[in-house]
């Protein structure tokens, strides 16, 4: 009885709040109407005598017909452009019911047990959420093609499924939780599809989103500024009724779904919060990297599992995680779980990275066992060529730095314009000692205008770097959420001097690069990883200090004056 008291409170505060939204729609109505109505009561006035000719009313009838007749064409072009506004929806990858039964059939027997509409499809995201999408509107629509025998039972079963939102899952939740902790997880979502029913509620949120659309269409078109100035009146007017609604329906879906596996949802969240972490770290260490070298990494859930396996490993407060893998995990719903996790991947590149909507000969995807040879070995050997490159261009300008050395010094040999070969020496010779931190600023700042010409090329060679992906939902934004700033100086030269003595030790050294589920790409030296190498290149790049380096090139068995094998 309580649950019933408590689901019906928080349907009934949603659908009060949901009353007071549709309210403001009704008095902006009412405002566009008022001089229509006034023109009216002038004229049948006129008409039946009740004013007459001359007075203050029929001078004033003119006035106000023409600024009813103005006010009615300013609110059908305002009420024009918020219902055939495209409300924005989020990029996914829609998953057909005949390519997961049983996947739709637990969401269909979670509706069943709460007693709530089933929603109308699923998508997965490539990040760690979920949520209901409506996309009733028209153009998120594909209308049934009709048949010569009128509609099958398959379209109108979809004509009544239309109003249902689509479901939305996190792809990483499907790779990482077991099939029990992701029904559990999406008990709570499911039920917002009953909230989401009533005709109140449902023509609340048509109403915001038509109005959030309208201010997006009338941005930067100057003939829409007063359909933008409207919309963004109306939507302030609104706001925190349709944010109480949400969180009314919020309130009532959450207590709907306690009657479904209560104790599983804690431990479920427990693992959202820790599928996020792994998924950050991935996106940032292991795919970023490989996503700049214009390769995407196709089984990034699948690195998922891999990533958060490794954290268990290590991390103590993850232990028992790994455990769980023995059970049947949520991927199995799905019948070809590989092609799923490619379109995620690619999609995510897209979305985090900005990368073409297809693969192509410069943007082809990368396995796992192929990374730390076609994305580590290639990032450092481009990196060291880089590196090489603006130590040529800058040679002159280096030496009259490093020629303000302190009086009584030995004077400099007269340069000498024979190519040098790209060797780790040079790199220390020039970063180190009092002028070093000075050498090393130059060659930051060169290296970004260097990488800021290059991504400029690359973006104006390729015509399919600004489309947007076949999902409507990007409209032509790359990216739409960029994972990190752009690096600083002191970053660039660190990587580009760390990715120089990787290429020596795999060149002199017998070490092999490698691939790091938690840190990305790493330096292996029989077999064991050489995370040291990273506080090294610091005191050499931030304090002109290269003793540190050199002895850990000497332990390793690095040749610093053998010339390395550039990408």
């Amino acid at each position: 009885m309580g649950l019933v008291a408590g689901t019906e409170a928080g349907a009934h505060a949603a659908r009060l709040r949901a009353l007071a939204v549709l309210r403001v729609r009704s008095t902006a109505l009412a405002v566009a109407l008022l001089p229509a109505a006034a023109a009216v009561v002038l004229l049948a006035g006129t008409l039946m005598g009740r004013i007459p000719d001359g007075s203050v009313g029929a001078a004033a009838r003119p006035a106000v017909t023409a600024a009813a007749l103005a006010a009615l064409a300013l609110a059908a072009v305002v009420a024009a452009v918020v219902i055939r506004a495209r409300p924005a929806l989020s990029p996914t990858v829609p998953i057909p019911e005949e390519t997961a039964p049983d996947l739709y059939r637990l969401v269909r027997d979670l509706a069943d047990r709460m007693d709530v509409p089933a929603p109308s499809a699923i998508a997965l995201t490539p990040d760690c959420d979920s949520w209901l999408e409506d996309r009733t509107h028209p153009a998120h629509r594909t209308a049934p093609k009709p048949s010569a025998g009128g509609p099958g039972p398959g379209q109108l079963l979809r004509r009544r499924t239309a109003a249902a939102p689509v479901l939305v899952i996190g792809s990483p939740f499907l790779w990482w939780m077991r099939v029990a902790e992701l029904r559990a997880l999406l008990a709570p979502v499911v039920a917002g599809t009953g909230p989401s029913a009533h005709p109140d509620i449902a023509a609340a949120r048509r109403f915001v989103r038509g109005l959030d659309a309208a201010v997006a269409v009338a941005a930067g078109r100057p003939l829409l500024a007063f359909v933008g100035w409207t919309a963004r009146v109306l939507l302030r007017s609104c706001r925190e009724h349709a944010a109480e609604m949400e969180r009314g329906v919020a309130a009532a879906a959450s207590e709907r779904a306690q009657t479904v596996d209560y104790g599983l949802r804690v431990v479920a969240q427990e693992q959202v919060g820790l599928a996020y972490a792994g998924w950050d770290r991935l996106l940032n260490r292991v795919a970023l990297p490989a996503w700049r070298m214009g390769r995407w990494p196709s089984r990034l859930d699948a690195g998922v599992v891999s990533a958060l396996t490794e954290l268990s490993r290590r991390d103590r407060l993850a232990e028992g995680f790994a455990s769980r893998l023995g059970e049947r995990p949520a991927c199995d719903l799905l019948e070809e779980p590989g092609v799923v996790d490619e379109a995620a991947s690619l999609l995510a590149a897209r979305l985090f990275h900005g990368g073409p909507p297809e693969p192509g000969p410069d943007w082809s995807p990368v396995s796992w066992s192929q990374y730390p040879e076609e994305v580590v070995d290639r990032k450092w050997r481009v990196e060291a060529a880089r590196l090489h490159r603006v130590l040529d261009l800058l040679e002159d300008v280096l030496d009259d730095l490093t020629a303000r050395a302190p009086a009584g010094g030995p004077a400099l040999p007269v340069r000498d314009t024979t190519p040098v070969p790209p060797t780790v020496a040079r790199v220390l010779d020039r970063l180190t000692g009092p002028t070093g931190p000075g050498v090393g600023e130059r060659l930051g700042l060169r290296l970004s205008a260097e990488i800021a010409r290059e991504t400029g090329a690359d973006g104006a060679r390729s015509p399919r770097a600004g489309e947007a992906v076949c999902d409507p939902g990007l409209d032509g934004l790359a990216p739409l959420f960029p994972l990190q700033p752009p690096r600083s100086g002191r970053e660039l030269l660190t990587d580009h001097v760390t990715a120089m003595i990787c290429c020596a030790a795999v060149d002199t050294a017998g070490a092999v690069p490698g691939l790091d589920w938690l840190d990305g790409p790493s330096l292996l030296v029989g077999g064991a990883r050489r995370a040291d190498l990273a506080r090294t290149v610091l005191c050499l790049i931030e304090d002109g200090d290269g003793e540190p380096l050199r002895a850990w090139l000497g332990e390793v068995g690095v040749r610093p004056e053998k010339p390395v094998r550039l990408g």
